[in-house]
């Protein structure tokens, strides 16, 4: 995967008016304080150049100096610029503040396993409760043996047994999924790349080309020998009857179009991840450990003006490939972390931009229509 592109943007060059009065008040107010700033230094200069000591005047000459360059040109201690801040605030209520100005109309939202958690869906990696610990009675090599190609080859079994217990269809949408999708009724989410393949994001609502499953989907299965595809229900149908589905053409093994350890990501990934993060001008990213590529790297990928919001239960892709999240240093100027759950981190979202009783009404809207089908 290539490296992501750092798109400078040129400012053209403006013919400048003469201000209006108060805008003047307003120069000559900064001015009189650039000025007084500056005579603050001076004095303090005139101080040290009052030292008996010659080596101890030119020390606190050259310390005052470099402290008076580095806050005006905002440079830290290793000589490296530090951007200006893009946001009002480094907290979810700056974010909220910055969705509702004009310059948000783009989100990309990234998401992992801990959007669904609250559904009943175990994440990956959480000790204990995850999904990698409790894979014992499967009798595996190691716990990402089930994701594996190779050894799918060998043993397709254990893959469609926990298929059965994860097929889409089980468990319902959290509300972070409902957040997702108040954001596309908005008109304000480009996409959602998500790792998920839970399905999950259509189910409440979400249109198919709002939606990349990085990771694939259950929605489609083919035969791995001769390519035949086959439809949903009726791997579906073979799943649940704990058999192992094999090509009526060729015997093969019919696999769902889901992403194993070894295998590619989908084509549409690739060429939409191209086009739509030159546009992003909001990364929202939910319920991910991000220590997957190349997802992880998709983080990266958006413009350096663009801001980043984390809402999830600890940090992570601070050490990312090309640079990664940037939450608590003195250069920090866009990234917010957000320490709880997704679903609470969107609520509390949803709270601040006033589009909380939107949410709840989604959500009960989603369960009633699922009730309805029982």
């Amino acid at each position: 995967m290539n490296p992501p592109r750092s798109v400078e943007e040129e400012r053209p060059l403006q013919c400048e008016e003469e201000p209006a009065a108060s805008e003047n008040q307003a120069i000559g107010e900064q001015r009189d304080d650039k000025t007084v700033k500056d005579d603050a230094v001076e004095n303090k200069l005139e101080g040290a150049t009052g030292s008996t000591d010659d080596s101890a005047k030119t020390e606190d000459l050259l310390d005052i100096l470099a402290r008076h360059l580095k806050a005006r040109f905002r440079i830290n201690d290793e000589g490296a610029e530090i951007p200006e801040p893009v946001i009002d605030e480094f907290s979810i209520s700056g974010i909220a503040k910055y969705i509702k100005s004009d310059k948000c109309k783009n989100i990309i939202v990234l998401t992992g396993a801990g959007v669904s958690t609250s559904a009943g869906i175990p994440d990956f990696r959480s000790p204990g409760s995850g999904l990698y610990d409790n894979l014992s009675k499967y009798d595996l090599p190691t716990p990402g043996s089930i994701f594996d190609i190779h050894y799918f080859m060998e043993n397709p079994k254990p893959f469609f047994m926990l298929a059965k217990e994860l097929y889409p269809g089980s468990y319902q949408p959290t509300p972070a999924h409902y957040f997702i999708k108040l954001l596309e009724d908005k008109g304000l989410l480009l996409r959602n790349f998500t790792q998920n393949i839970d399905g999950l994001e259509l189910l409440a609502g979400l249109s198919p080309d709002s939606v990349v499953a990085a990771h694939g989907t259950f929605y489609t299965s083919h035969c791995l020998k001769c390519g035949a595809e086959y439809p949903e229900q009726w791997v579906k149908e073979r799943i649940f009857k704990d058999e192992v589905p094999k090509c009526s053409e060729c015997n093969g093994i019919v696999k769902p179009d889901i992403v194993f350890f070894g295998e590619a990501l989908p084509s549409r990934f690739f060429q939409l991840l191209q086009v739509d993060f030159t546009k992003c001008d909001l990364l929202i990213v939910m319920g991910t450990s991000l220590v997957v590529q190349p997802f992880a790297s998709l983080i990266d990928r958006v413009h350096s003006s663009t801001p980043r919001l984390l809402i999830n239960k600890e940090k992570c892709g601070e050490d990312g490939l090309f640079g990664g999240f940037d939450f608590s240093s003195e250069r920090k100027y866009r990234d917010v972390a957000h320490l709880t759950t997704c679903d609470e981190g969107c609520f509390e979202l949803a709270e601040l931009l006033g589009w909380k009783e939107e949410l709840k009404k989604l959500i009960e809207q989603g369960a009633f229509n699922e009730n309805s089908k029982i």
